[in-house]
C-alpha cells in the first residue's frame, strides 16, 4: 500500500506560496528500514515501548497474525507511524488493534501525519470486512468515536535516582510488606531464560482465571528485544515463588508479566519483587516506573493504589466497521465469569496446554 497525500502548501512571509512535498503513507514490510521506525519512535515523547517494530515480529512468529505497521514520509522522513494488527477469533470477534496484547497504542508523530494513518487504518478495517478498528490511548483523539473509558487504568510514577527516596514514598503499610518479604529470606536473581518465569507465571494466571501464553511468546519477547527485556525471579531458598518479565524503554521500566506462586501471599513475594524491579531500575537510571494497566476495582487496582500510585484512566477509542456496539471482551463481563470460575479449577498442566489456544485471540 502506497497512499499519497496531497499536503498543504507552506507559506513564507513575503514570498510566494512554496508547495511541500506529498505526505506518502506506507506499510511496513521486509524491505523497508525497521531501524528508521524504531529511531523515530524513540524520539517520539508520546511513543511507548509497544509502539516499537519488534512488537510485529512478536506477533506475527508466534501467533501468525497479519499485522499492518502504517507509517506517514515526507521527503523520505518518517512523521508518524501506527502500528496495527488484526486479530480473527471465532469466540472474539475480528478485530484490527493498536496494539494487540499491549496496554498502549494508536498513531504517534506530527498531527496532520497522525490523521492521515488514522483516516488510512479506517479505509482498512472496511477493506479488510473486520468488526471494529480498535485505538489504545493514553489521551482521548476522537470524541465523537465510541469508547471505553471506564475499564482500564494506568499506574505511573515519577522516581528519585536515590532508591531510598523513592522507598520513602511508598506508603507505610506497602512499605511494611515489602520489609516482612526481606525477613522472609527472600532473594532475586536476573535470569538468563524463561523457563522459571513461565513456571511462576503460568500458575499465577491460572489461579486468576486467565488463560496464559505460549512459552515461545516469552522467549520471543526476550529474542526480539534482547536487554530491553528483562526477567527477575523471587526465590525462598532454591524455590522460585515469584517472578515477572519487565520492559525497559527510554529511562522508564515497565514491569509487564508478573506474578507468584500460591506461596507468594504469605511469603509478601510480589511485594519484595516490585520494589527490587523499581530499586534495581533506579541504579540503572530509569525515571518512571510504568505499573501497566489494571481493570477499575480489581486486586491489581487495589494492589497498585497500596503503593500510593494514583490511577491514570486509558481510552480505548472504536471505528465500528460491522460491529454494532463497542465490544465488552474482558473477564468481567458476566457472560466470562463462568468460565473464568472453571478454568480456575482446571488442572495446571492442562491449562498450560489450552490456555495459549485462547491467549492468542484475546488481543
Amino acid at each position: 500500500m502506497n497512499v499519497v497525500l496531497e499536503s498543504e502548501p507552506m507559506v513564507l512571509a513575503s514570498e510566494p506560496a512554496v508547495r511541500r512535498a506529498p505526505l506518502r503513507v506506507h506499510v511496513l514490510d521486509a524491505t523497508a528500514d525497521v531501524g528508521a521506525w524504531d529511531r523515530f519512535v524513540v524520539t517520539r515523547p508520546e511513543a511507548t515501548f509497544f509502539h516499537l517494530a519488534g512488537w510485529r515480529e512478536v506477533i506475527e512468529r508466534v501467533y501468525g497474525h497479519r499485522s499492518f505497521y502504517l507509517y506517514a514520509e515526507r521527503d523520505g522522513r518518517i512523521e508518524a507511524v501506527l502500528p496495527l494488527a488484526r486479530i480473527r477469533s471465532r469466540l472474539f470477534g475480528d478485530a484490527l488493534i493498536s496494539t494487540p496484547f499491549c496496554v498502549y497504542g494508536g498513531a504517534v508523530g506530527e498531527p496532520l501525519a497522525c490523521t492521515a494513518l488514522e483516516e488510512e487504518a479506517c479505509r482498512l478495517a472496511e477493506d479488510l470486512g473486520v468488526d471494529y478498528l480498535e485505538l489504545r490511548h493514553l489521551e482521548r483523539r476522537h470524541p465523537t468515536w465510541p469508547a471505553r473509558d471506564d475499564l482500564y487504568v494506568t499506574f505511573r510514577k515519577a522516581l528519585h535516582p536515590d532508591p531510598e527516596r523513592n522507598l520513602a514514598a511508598v506508603p507505610r503499610k506497602q512499605r511494611a510488606m515489602i520489609r516482612k518479604g526481606e525477613q522472609a529470606g527472600l532473594h532475586a536473581v536476573e535470569e538468563e531464560g524463561v523457563e522459571r518465569f513461565f513456571r511462576v507465571y503460568s500458575e499465577s494466571v491460572r489461579n486468576l482465571g486467565t488463560p496464559v501464553f505460549p512459552k515461545r511468546w516469552f522467549r520471543a519477547l526476550r529474542e526480539v528485544f534482547g536487554g530491553a527485556c528483562s526477567v527477575l525471579t523471587v526465590y525462598r531458598g532454591a524455590e522460585p515463588v515469584a517472578s515477572v518479565m519487565s520492559f525497559h524503554f527510554r529511562d522508564e521500566v515497565l514491569p509487564y508479566y508478573g506474578g507468584g506462586t500460591r506461596a507468594a501471599r504469605a511469603l509478601k513475594a510480589n511485594d519484595y519483587m516490585y520494589w527490587e524491579v523499581m530499586r534495581r531500575a533506579c541504579l540503572r537510571g530509569a525515571r518512571v516506573f510504568d505499573y501497566g494497566r489494571s481493570k477499575v476495582g480489581t486486586g491489581s487496582y487495589r494492589f497498585k493504589k497500596h503503593w500510593g500510585f494514583e490511577p491514570q484512566p486509558l481510552h480505548y477509542e472504536y471505528h465500528l466497521v460491522k460491529a454494532r456496539r463497542v465490544p465488552d471482551v474482558n473477564p468481567l463481563n458476566p457472560k466470562y465469569r463462568a468460565a473464568a470460575a472453571v478454568w480456575r479449577r482446571l488442572p495446571l498442566p492442562l491449562t498450560r496446554v489450552l490456555g495459549p489456544m485462547i491467549a492468542r485471540s484475546l488481543g
